[in-house]
């Protein structure tokens, strides 16, 4: 999602009924146009591949850029490079995203917020006690957490009609993540943090305070797990329900535990598990590491999988009819976290916002916001498996293509097709799903291609394509 764009976020998709080769005996989908079932396999998208197996980039590049994106991409915080202390002008600077809202909002049950209910949301940012200067905080979320645009749990939404899009969800925060404290809230049940990729409020209880270098130094352990399905979980201990049954999105790594051999955890033998060591927060806020288990059943690896198009592919399957979560709501991903999600398994760090994964600094990118209409149908003759497709507030991975036709899976609210009649008609999409990406239209007169400001080639090799 884009911060700046939020309010279209995911388009409302029309699909364009156009034939495809034949490729099996089976009818198409009867939700999405032009597509079927084999289509909804990664291994049919893998079998058309040349070398999907083809390692793109190793680990020490990868590495290279992950740094050089933290420094190049403004939207990035390198939380290792914050000076000791925070000034008053910086903390403000981050907490423009609680900006009071300047259209009617309603909540869960259809009823306008009222002004005075937002005036008491507002009033607990409590702007004007951020301090000249305030020692820099450390914490790691403790658990799967939502990060608001401001100190609420109130779900606030654009119609009466709309129970999904949360205006004040803003993304998430996964366990282990290292996040700076910034401000208080009024009320002292939320702190306003910074967080690698983004800047929002969380509940207090979702993160634990630590030093400085138990917080960096927790994510900058060299024996881990990583997550590599699309979720999995702690293994449930009734002996220790802080660190029992926790959510682990794809992409998480946790430190191995330093135990002996056949040691128990938690009233678990655990040599048919990963001991790993995550972070809870004791009843005075402060951070304790303490070892769970991942079971070795669990869709998890000792390094990040190779970047490959292969991969690429199978891990963004994993995801395949996951319900769409706007902001991460539901536990769940929107259009670039789910795309964030699918490269962080590899070793790739993307910025939050598809705005700013369009900008990507590291990675070959074709800039296509002022071409004509041919350059733009070039490049999409041009698409290869892996490649990233932006258009305002919205994000596709490519996964190949039948005949002519490219084909995206993307996590997506909406999704409208044109039927044979000409006719606007709606999928209803809402969650990762595979389409046609030629014939996606904006509406009757505009299709998505006309609206591609940018092609992101994440598995070239560093050299920019032609541009077409």
């Amino acid at each position: 999602m884009n911060r700046l764009t939020r309010w279209t976020c995911c388009l409302a998709v029309a699909v364009s009924l156009l034939p495809v080769g034949a490729v099996c005996d089976e009818a198409p989908s009867t939700a999405v146009p032009a597509l079927k079932q084999a289509y909804l396999e990664p291994d049919f998208w893998i079998a058309r591949l040349r070398q999907p197996d083809g390692i793109a980039l190793d680990a020490g590049t990868l590495a290279h850029r992950n740094t050089a994106l933290l420094h190049q991409d403004a939207s990035m915080h390198d939380l290792g490079g914050l000076p000791a202390t925070l000034g008053q002008a910086e903390v403000s600077q981050w907490m423009t995203v609680s900006r009071r809202p300047t259209v009617p909002l309603f909540d869960a049950q259809g009823h306008v917020v009222a002004d005075s209910v937002l005036d008491g949301i507002v009033a607990n940012v409590d702007p004007s006690a951020v301090p000249a200067v305030q020692p820099t905080r450390y914490a790691l979320a403790v658990r799967r957490a939502s990060l608001r645009r401001f100190p609420t749990a109130l779900r606030a939404f654009s119609s009466t009609g709309d129970t999904d899009i949360d205006r004040f969800q803003e993304s998430a925060l996964l366990p282990g993540t290292p996040v700076v404290i910034a401000h208080e809230s009024r009320d002292r049940r939320w702190w306003f943090v910074i967080s690698p990729g983004y800047a929002a409020w969380v509940e207090k209880t979702a993160i634990a305070q630590g030093s400085r270098s138990q917080v960096l130094g927790y994510a900058d352990q060299r024996r881990i797990r990583i997550v590599t399905g699309a979720a999995v979980r702690t293994t449930t201990t009734p002996e220790a329900p802080l660190v029992s049954n926790l959510q682990l999105d794809m992409g998480v790594r946790l430190p191995l535990a330093k135990l002996p051999a056949g040691a128990s955890v938690n009233g678990q033998q655990s040599e048919a598990s990963w001991p790993v060591v995550v972070p809870l927060r004791d009843a005075s806020g402060s951070l304790v590491l303490q070892p769970a288990l991942i079971a070795r059943s669990a869709d998890s690896a000792a390094v990040p999988l190779a970047l490959t198009r292969g991969n690429t592919i199978r891990q963004a399957f994993k995801f395949l009819g996951e319900r769409y979560g706007w902001g991460d709501d539901y536990g769940a991903h929107d259009c670039s976290s789910f795309v964030s999600a699918v490269f962080s398994s590899m070793g790739v760090a993307l910025a939050r916002n598809t705005s700013d994964q369009a900008r990507n600094p590291v990675f070959s990118r074709l800039h296509l916001d002022d071409s004509s209409d041919a350059q733009r149908r070039s490049a999409v003759d041009a698409l290869q498996a892996g490649d990233l497709v932006y258009l305002p507030g919205h994000v596709m991975l490519v996964i190949g293509r039948i005949g002519h036709e490219p084909y995206v899976i993307h996590d997506i609210h909406g999704g409208n097709y044109i039927d044979a009649n000409g006719q606007l008609r709606q999928m209803a999409l809402n969650g990762v799903a595979v389409t046609p990406l030629r014939p996606l239209r904006i509406d009757e007169t505009r299709s998505f291609v006309d609206a591609v400001t940018d092609i992101v080639h994440m598995l070239d090799d560093g050299k920019r394509r032609p541009t077409p």
